[in-house]
């Protein structure tokens, strides 16, 4: 469990390094930008660019999207009920409906569900949550955060956010069959490789905890959906409707049960959505998700 131990020293350390008055108030912003622009790139290239796509590998490709779209429908309807501003709804989409497969789901997979799981979760990660983020994401951030939508505006976004330009030239190359050689996939993997520790330490410097600075109505809802709505969907089209009692299935269940993806934070952060409460939302799921996989995987032993 060396990522979740990281995780928690991250955020500490960004914490701490908040309160020293030495510590300029851009270091956030500096690091999004090198995550975005740099980290992100690398990663996606390296990855995607190697993924294998078969038909039986379908489901887990899937749950990111149904999870997205269920976040798009349930905080559009329920955005009226409890008076929250665009910013708000955009960053609650983000953050409660992309989990974070890679940097929490990946140990846990190769925990309950072997090796197997773990090639199942980077499938799920790859071609499912990081396609999401970097496509309906960055869609979702673009309209909620444009006080004019203009669809040609958003188009532009998307195609000028650099982890999606770099998705798409990963696709076009794995569709080709070309491998970058072993020299560019070690130098793209250095390059790539800061991007947990930069993503974790840049909402560490961002956290503020401080009750004024707490939207608790926007909050509850965003947890609720994350932590118990999400993986309640997967549950009941996976296991019950289309009867998939296998552990496939079980892990989808449990890629829905993570607490946000670092990522859609920062994607947050960087289109200006509720930015407080994106970082409140990834510093309290992913915790809570710890107890939520635990309690959903003790309820499958049964099915």
């Amino acid at each position: 469990m060396t990522n979740l131990l990281l995780l928690f020293i991250c955020l500490t350390i960004g914490v701490l390094l908040r309160r020293l008055k030495s510590f300029s108030e851009d270091a956030p912003t500096v690091l999004n930008t090198i995550i975005i622009y740099v980290c992100l790139p690398a990663i996606t290239l390296l990855n995607t660019t190697e993924i294998h796509f078969s038909s039986n590998l379908f489901l887990p490709i899937l749950m990111p999207y149904l999870i997205y779209a269920g976040a798009f429908v349930f905080f559009n309807l329920i955005a009226p009920l409890i008076n929250i501003d665009s910013n708000t709804k955009g960053a609650l989409i983000l953050t409660a409906g992309i989990s974070s497969i890679s940097f929490v789901g990946f140990p846990i997979f190769e925990v309950l569900f072997g090796k197997e799981g773990l090639q199942t979760g980077i499938l799920m990660s790859q071609a499912g949550s990081f396609v999401v983020c970097g496509t309906l994401g960055i869609f979702t951030a673009s309209y909620y955060s444009s006080a004019d939508f203009s669809m040609k505006a958003v188009v532009l976004n998307i195609f000028k956010f650099p982890p999606f330009l770099a998705f798409c030239v990963a696709i076009i190359l794995n569709i080709s069959n070309w491998h970058f050689p072993l020299w560019s996939q070690q130098l793209l993997d250095k390059i790539g490789n800061p991007f947990g520790f930069l993503a974790l330490l840049s909402i560490g410097l961002q956290i503020n905890f401080q009750k004024k600075q707490l939207d608790l109505n926007a909050l509850f809802y965003g947890l609720l959906y994350k932590l118990i709505l999400a993986p309640l969907i997967i549950f009941l089209v996976y296991i019950i409707i289309l009867g998939e009692y296998t552990p496939l299935g079980k892990l989808c269940v449990i890629g829905a049960t993570l607490g946000s993806m670092n990522t859609a934070t920062i994607v947050a952060i960087t289109y200006k959505l509720n930015p407080t409460l994106a970082i409140q939302m990834v510093s309290i799921s992913i915790p809570l998700s710890l107890i939520n996989v635990a309690i959903w995987y003790g309820l499958m032993l049964y099915f």
